[in-house]
C-alpha cells in the first residue's frame, strides 16, 4: 500500500489517494470521519478546530460499501477557503500588483520549516512554505489511517492511542487495563488520559502556558495487539517493521523522539531486566512473559502487543514569540502569529495512532496475498494458527 497527500492549510482541500487495498474490504465514510472528529478534539487545541468540521467525500474505489482494489481518492474540504480564496488562489496575480499580496510572511519562526523551506525552494514569500508544512496535512494522513484501521479491525488487530505525559506531569497506567479499557477512559478525558489523577493536572498546565503566551509538549503513546507473528523482517534495514514504524512517528509533525516498550530505560538496566523470556502454551503457543521490548524483536512483531511512543516538542507558533530576522530587510524582529494551539498532544495522539495503522496494515498487506479481502483475511488466520502449533 501507498498514499500521497496533496494541499495546503488554507486551500480548497486536502487529498490523499490510497492504492494497494484489496477488493472486497467494507469501508465507509463513516469509518474515516471517526478518526478525523477525534483529532479535532483535545485540551488546548486552537480556534482552528471551531472553524473546521472535518468530513471525508470517498471519490473513487469504494462501490456500494466494498472497496473495488482501485485507488480510493480521499477528500477533506477547508470551510475557511472561503476567506483565503485571493490569498492562496491558483490564478496569476494581475500585472503591477504582485507586491500587494496580503499576509505575506518574511519573517521566518524559530522551530518552523519557514526559512529551511524558504532557502529549499527559493521562496521570498514564506507563506509558500508554511501553508503545506502546516500540521494541517495530518487530517489526510488521519483519513487515510483510519482506512488501515478498518482493514486491522476486520482482521483481529485492535489499537489505541493515548497520553503518558504532558508539560512534565506524567500519567500513572493500571498495567492490568485492556485496550478496550483505554479506548473507553481516553475518549471520556480532554486531555486523552488514562489516569484521572493527573487530568486536571495536565489541563492546568496547558492553561498556564497559554497564559503565558507559551507552548507545552509531552509523550504519547500508541498500543497495537492482535498482529501475528513474523510480521517483518529481519533481512533487510528498509524491511525491518520497527524501523517503519520509527519513521511513522518522526514524521508527524513536531514529533522528535520515538522508542519502543520500555525505550531508552533499556540503556540503564542489565539485560535480564531489559529481553522478554519466551513461554508457550497449547492455547496460545509461544508469548512472552514480559512485554519490555514493546511487541517488537529483530525487525518483525512477536505476537505481543506493539508499544511504540512518540515525543512531541512544545508548539513553536507561540503568542510570546522568539526573536527572529526579517529575510527581506535582514532587521530583528519578534516572530509572526499564526493561529495556533497551546497543546496539541491530546490530538497528536490520534494522529500517531493513525500512522501506525497504517504501517502495520501496510506489512499485513506487504507478507500476504492482497487482491481480495477473503483470502487475505483467511491467510492471516492461516498464519496464527501455524504460529500456534509451531
Amino acid at each position: 500500500m501507498r498514499y500521497l497527500t496533496a494541499g495546503e492549510s488554507h486551500g480548497p482541500q486536502l487529498t490523499t489517494i490510497l492504492e494497494g487495498l484489496p477488493a472486497g474490504m467494507p469501508l465507509l465514510a463513516s469509518d474515516i470521519d471517526e478518526g478525523l472528529q477525534r483529532r479535532q478534539k483535545g485540551y488546548g487545541r486552537g480556534r482552528r478546530m471551531q472553524i473546521e468540521k472535518d468530513t471525508v467525500e470517498i471519490l473513487s474505489g469504494v462501490r456500494h460499501g466494498q472497496t473495488l482494489g482501485s485507488p480510493v481518492a480521499l477528500v477533506v474540504k477547508n470551510n475557511d477557503w472561503k476567506h483565503w480564496t485571493k490569498i492562496m488562489g491558483p490564478e496569476p496575480l494581475e500585472e503591477g500588483h504582485e507586491d500587494e499580496v496580503k499576509r505575506k510572511i518574511t519573517r521566518p519562526r524559530p522551530g518552523h520549516a519557514d526559512l529551511n523551506g524558504a532557502i529549499k525552494y527559493g521562496h521570498r514569500d514564506m507563506r509558500n512554505v508554511l501553508e503545506r508544512s502546516s500540521a494541517r496535512e495530518t487530517t489526510v494522513r488521519v483519513a487515510a489511517g483510519a482506512v488501515a484501521k478498518k482493514l486491522l479491525s476486520l482482521v483481529g488487530v485492535s489499537i489505541v492511542s493515548h497520553v503518558v505525559e504532558i508539560g512534565g506531569i506524567k500519567a500513572n497506567l493500571d498495567p492490568t487495563l485492556t485496550i478496550e479499557n483505554l479506548k473507553e477512559m481516553t475518549e471520556l478525558s480532554p486531555v486523552r488520559c488514562a489516569d484521572t489523577s493527573v487530568e486536571q493536572k495536565m489541563m492546568e498546565a496547558i492553561d498556564n502556558a497559554k497564559k503565558n503566551g507559551d507552548s507545552i509538549g509531552g509523550v504519547v503513546e500508541v498500543i497495537a495487539s492482535g498482529m501475528p507473528a513474523g510480521v517483518g523482517s529481519y533481512v533487510q534495514y528498509d524491511r525491518k517493521l520497527d524501523a517503519k514504524l520509527a519513521a511513522a512517528i518522526i514524521s508527524i509533525n513536531a514529533f522528535k523522539g520515538v522508542e519502543f516498550g520500555i525505550g531508552f530505560e533499556a540503556a540503564r538496566k542489565p539485560g535480564s531486566e531489559v529481553h522478554d523470556e519466551i513461554i508457550w502454551s497449547e492455547d496460545e503457543g509461544y508469548t512472552r512473559k514480559t512485554n519490555r521490548l514493546g511487541g517488537m524483536e529483530g525487525g518483525m512483531t512477536s505476537g505481543m502487543p506493539i508499544v511504540v511512543r512518540g515525543v512531541m516538542k512544545p508548539i513553536p507558533t507561540l503568542y510570546k514569540p522568539l526573536m527572529s530576522v526579517d529575510i527581506d530587510s535582514k532587521e530583528a524582529f519578534s516572530a509572526s502569529v499564526e493561529r495556533s494551539d497551546s497543546c496539541a498532544v491530546p490530538a497528536a495522539a490520534v494522529v500517531a495512532e493513525h500512522v501506525v495503522a497504517w504501517e502495520l496494515a501496510n506489512a499485513l498487506l506487504e507478507q500476504f496475498y492482497s487482491d481480495r479481502f477473503d483470502a487475505f483475511a483467511a491467510e492471516i488466520e492461516r498464519q496464527r494458527k501455524f504460529a500456534r502449533e509451531f
